[in-house]
């Protein structure tokens, strides 16, 4: 069975960065997006980044600039480099595999536990 396990959450101070990684475990199709996703308390779940096998990427407009999403040359571990955090990033961030590279709940294959980033004023 496929498996999803995001690490590398914090608290950090505005302005600072981090960075996510979900690891791959089981089989998940090579056609599958790796989705990045957060929610905050009191907020809709959001989509923030994609990236296909072939490295092409997306990313919700707020993040544009600030976020990179890449992958090992294994395709095993993907991360999502987050800088410039401010407190509008403060969630919990989730990675999925996404079928069809969407954002959509009802397409995801697989989630992971969730990893939380809180950024102070």
């Amino acid at each position: 069975q496929m498996q999803l396990v995001e690490s590398g959450g914090g608290s950090v101070q505005a302005g600072g960065s981090l960075r996510l990684s979900c690891a791959k475990s089981g089989y998940i199709y090579s056609s599958y997006c790796l989705a990045w996703v957060r929610q905050a308390p009191g907020k809709e779940r959001e989509g923030v980044a994609t990236i296909r096998s072939d490295g092409s990427t997306r990313y919700t407009d707020s993040v544009k600039g600030r976020f990179t999403v890449s992958q090992d040359n294994a395709k095993i571990i993907v991360y999502l480099q987050m800088n410039s955090l401010n407190p509008e990033d403060t969630a919990m961030y989730y990675c999925a595999a996404s079928p069809l590279c969407s954002w959509r709940q009802e397409d995801f294959a697989s989630w992971g536990q969730g990893t939380q980033v809180t950024v102070s004023s």
